[in-house]
């Protein structure tokens, strides 16, 4: 395609089209629980959400039981109506069918045949999903961070790592059994649960255990997907994915795919809604330019899906820690709403991610199904920086992290960006980088350059 063509091209994907018309495929980016508000969650233009499909509230009072008002058709029907898959987080189990607390339990049964009636969980797994099957519903995540200890802060399962094991292997028979195209996900995990308590992590004794099982290959090791929960820190999300892909390699699951169910950074400093937190003090531009960069990193590091935790907080106290896209006060959109909004427009359809990293500044380099080439770029420190890229062709587009765009012309062959720096404190350091700049060109070869300081460094991507 002739430069002339393709800007012309790009020119009409950004000036014309709405986030809801470009919405018409695949798209990697997600949303947790988009079915408070369904229009501003189809504007959005995000490919999936994930939805609590709470076995307690369907099954309150015996296995008979099949209430399905916790998971209105409604919200299920929007969601096909826009284009976006539904991925259900099962969890919870109801008080008759544990002896343990109610909620976080360990399932009775988990040790028989997953044929046997007594084996409870492997009943509501099996019948959800079949029952969810006619209505679009396939991927299933077994529970929510089960890492998490007793009485701790966020504790969701009472079980130990067999406990979960078996949770996790009955899930996949079962489930295949009531839809043999049934997508099974591991549990979301904190990841620095252990780190900070100085322990191996959950999911490598996890992977440990399934490995350990001589059936396990001939049902796929009992998963499809691992998930990760990652929050606050930007350059976590690049290492943390690369990190469980090391670990799915080491023990030959070399097949699995890895996404993010979960990442945010909760502002403390919203005019409309203030939070007092000991750590990560951020304002909404900081929500904003987040979100940005973990997409851009989480999809360089091998991430095949993103979603953004969440639409919108419910029920929440006053002073409560709000991540929502949406604001708590009055559910209008935050900042964090419309760069979320340009992430799922503008790189939605990309098809290869490389990322690089000098001192001062990160960027992720991708490219796309229709030729063109994007590159994302954004400073790590509070200096700022400024980096160099060459021109592909005669012109390109520069947005920001809103997605308000201009036309840029090279100079000298290349394109010069200054970033501005990040916002940093002496107890979180800089969490957070700086706003992104989103360059926007044809294919070709484009060397980048940090050019911050007298000493110029060629960036070079991974």
């Amino acid at each position: 395609m002739k430069v002339g063509r393709w800007l012309l091209a790009v020119a009409l994907c950004l000036l014309a089209l709405t986030p809801a018309q470009a919405q018409r495929r695949v798209n990697p980016f997600g949303v947790v629980e988009g079915f408070w508000f369904p229009d501003a969650t189809c504007a959005l233009g995000v490919g999936w959400e994930r939805i609590i499909f709470d076995w307690a509230q369907h099954q309150p009072t015996g296995p008979d039981d099949w209430h399905t008002l916790n998971v209105d058709d409604r919200w299920l029907k929007a969601a096909s109506q826009c284009d976006r898959e539904v991925v259900a987080l099962l969890k919870h189990t109801p008080a008759w069918a544990t002896d343990g607390l109610a909620g976080a339990g360990v399932p009775r049964g988990l040790d028989l045949p997953v044929d046997d009636p007594a084996n409870v969980w492997a009943g509501f797994v099996r019948r959800a999903a079949e029952y969810y099957a006619s209505r679009g519903v396939y991927h299933f995540i077994v529970w929510n961070e089960p890492d998490i200890s007793p009485k701790t802060y966020g504790f969701e399962f009472e079980g130990g790592l067999e406990d979960y094991y078996r949770l996790l292997k009955t899930a996949y028979l079962a489930a295949r059994q009531g839809n043999p195209a049934a997508v099974i996900h591991l549990a979301g995990t904190t990841y620095w649960h252990d780190v900070n308590e100085g322990q191996r992590l959950y999911m490598d004794r996890l992977l440990e255990r399934i490995t350990q099982d001589p059936d396990a290959a001939a049902s796929g090791h009992y998963f499809d997907v691992f998930s990760l929960h990652i929050y606050f820190r930007t350059d976590t999300i690049y290492d943390i994915v690369r990190e469980a892909r090391a670990l799915l390699n080491r023990y030959g699951l070399t097949d699995k795919r890895i996404w993010i169910n979960e990442t945010n950074a909760a502002p403390t400093d919203d005019p409309q809604w203030p939070v007092v937190r000991p750590v990560y003090q951020l304002d909404l531009e900081q929500q904003a330019a987040f979100l940005v960069q973990a997409a851009a990193l989480g999809l360089a590091a091998g991430a095949e899906r993103i979603a953004v935790y969440k639409l919108y907080d419910q029920a929440l106290p006053p002073g409560g820690e709000s991540f929502g896209i949406l604001s708590p006060a009055d559910q209008q959109p935050r900042p964090a709403y419309r760069a979320w909004q340009t992430v799922t427009r503008y790189l939605g359809d990309a098809v290869g991610a490389q990322r690089a990293r000098t001192a001062r500044a990160n960027a992720v380099r991708l490219t796309h199904r229709d030729g063109r080439q994007t590159l994302l770029a954004w400073a790590r420190g509070e200096a700022g920086a400024v980096v160099e890229i060459g021109a592909t062709g005669e012109k390109a587009y520069l947005m920001d992290q809103y997605g308000n765009t201009r036309l840029l012309r090279p100079d000298n062959g290349a394109y010069r960006l200054r970033l501005d720096g990040a916002r940093c404190n002496p107890v979180d350091g800089c969490a957070v980088g700086g706003p992104a700049a989103i360059l926007i060109q044809p294919e070709g070869a484009a060397a980048v350059r940090d050019v911050s300081e007298s000493a110029a460094v060629t960036m070079q991507f991974e």
